[in-house]
């Protein structure tokens, strides 16, 4: 997983910063090669110098971990399936598979591109005709995926697991092989991989992935047949052998933006909202935003009428809506050119990493940093690099609160 500069600011405001680092690395470079290891080109550096914070890579568990122990342990409830929801003017109720329920002033769908939030309200807002058609179509898939973290390697076989930066490599496979296999390094002398295939390319390979049957086994089926791809550390199947199958997991690639995240009671955030692909990054990224931003506003309502919680769930969307439209190009755009397989694609490719002016390259990742929200009713964290930042706006709750003490006469 990668969190980019975007973000880290948040993380530094909370007092989480310096634990996130200790189990990361930097991803200051990363290599593409073709499958016999012939160099393509390497994606420019960052430097924190001048963007605040360096790009860092580490394995999923390991955040999982980091944010569950902020959460007392008596406001998690688990194993809680919802079936529906209803809101009114007091509260809105949710209702579960085990025949209990739950009562509040909001409910926020952080559940994921197939989002049972979404998918209810949805459903409400279809009976009632206010459903946009583009909401009801089904997620485009092109790519599928397979992840895993090995054990901890010896290092005079992987030296690079050494290395205080992360060693992030891509493989693209040729015509004939429509997949992308890439390494990273994390702290533990561990290594992340990741195989991603195309579809829509190859017959054989879209035979292959049409099970629905996401089991181990099928995982492992998967693996058999690509031991044999090369990696700068021997072959995936060294790879492979050194993980445990419980770690592997098969994912979608699904890329979807809905129109509709809020009605009454109710807002979306994350992937149950706006799914990118994963190809710039930018996913968990989103979804970190999305809650700080909704968070800003949750913290505005005062006091917690319908009309006010109404209010503050729409301001939230406007906030993030064009910022996550914007974003849909450019993840396209870093699908091709680490995961196409088209001839225009390898074309494409060839003329960003050997043409293009590394300035250019520069120019963007600075442009594409510069949006950082914090908690803006936190102080916040202090100014990092030379970039200027997209300026945080203020709460209007504490705006407000200040003008009220200003204008209230000094107690003698």
């Amino acid at each position: 997983m990668c969190l980019t500069p975007n973000i880290l600011p948040a993380f530094e405001q909370l007092g989480l910063l310096d634990e996130l680092l200790s189990f990361s690395k930097p991803a200051r470079i990363a290599t593409l090669y073709t499958d016999k290891l012939k160099v393509i080109g390497e994606a420019v550096p960052a430097s924190a110098d001048v963007i605040g914070y360096d790009r860092i890579l580490f394995a999923r568990p390991e955040l999982h971990d980091l944010l569950l122990k902020q959460i007392p342990s008596e406001k998690m409830h688990m194993s809680k399936k919802v079936v529906s929801f209803e809101h009114d003017n007091d509260s809105i109720t949710l209702a579960f598979t085990d025949n209990t329920t739950a009562r509040g002033d909001i409910l926020v769908g952080a559940d994921g591109a197939h989002s049972a939030v979404r998918k209810h309200l949805h459903k409400v807002l279809d009976k009632q005709g206010l459903l946009p058609e583009s909401d009801s179509k089904e997620m485009p898939r092109g790519y599928i995926s397979l992840v895993g973290t090995t054990d901890a390697l010896d290092p005079a076989k992987y030296p690079g697991v050494l290395k205080e930066d992360s060693e992030s490599y891509y493989v693209i496979g040729d015509k004939d092989t429509p997949y992308t296999w890439v390494t990273f390094t994390v702290p533990g002398n561990r290594i992340c991989w990741n195989v991603i295939i195309q579809l829509g390319i190859n017959d054989e390979a879209d035979e292959q992935f049409k099970t629905s049957d996401w089991v181990p086994q099928q995982n492992n089926r998967m693996m058999d047949s690509i031991r044999h791809f090369k990696t700068p550390y021997g072959t995936l199947g060294d790879l492979f052998d050194a993980t445990p199958i419980e770690r592997v997991s098969k994912v979608y690639f699904e890329d979807m933006l809905f129109d509709t995240w809020n009605h009454g009671r109710t807002v979306l955030i994350g992937d149950a909202a706006h799914k990118l692909l994963p190809s710039s990054g930018a996913g968990a990224v989103n979804a970190m935003q999305d809650a700080v931003i909704l968070a800003n506003h949750l913290y505005d309502i005062k006091p917690t009428s319908l009309e006010n919680i109404e209010r503050a769930l729409s301001d939230y969307k406007e906030d993030r809506f064009d910022v996550i439209k914007d974003q849909y190009p450019q993840s396209h755009m870093s699908a091709k050119l680490i995961y196409g397989h088209t001839l225009w694609e390898r074309i494409f490719r060839y003329i960003i990493f050997n043409w293009m002016p590394k300035s250019i390259q520069m120019k963007q990742i600075e442009t594409s940093t510069a949006y950082r929200p914090q908690a803006n009713f936190l102080p916040l964290a202090p100014k990092r690099g030379t970039l200027e930042t997209i300026s945080q706006k203020p709460s209007r709750r504490i705006l407000k609160e200040e003008e009220d003490k200003k204008a209230t006469p000094a107690a003698v």
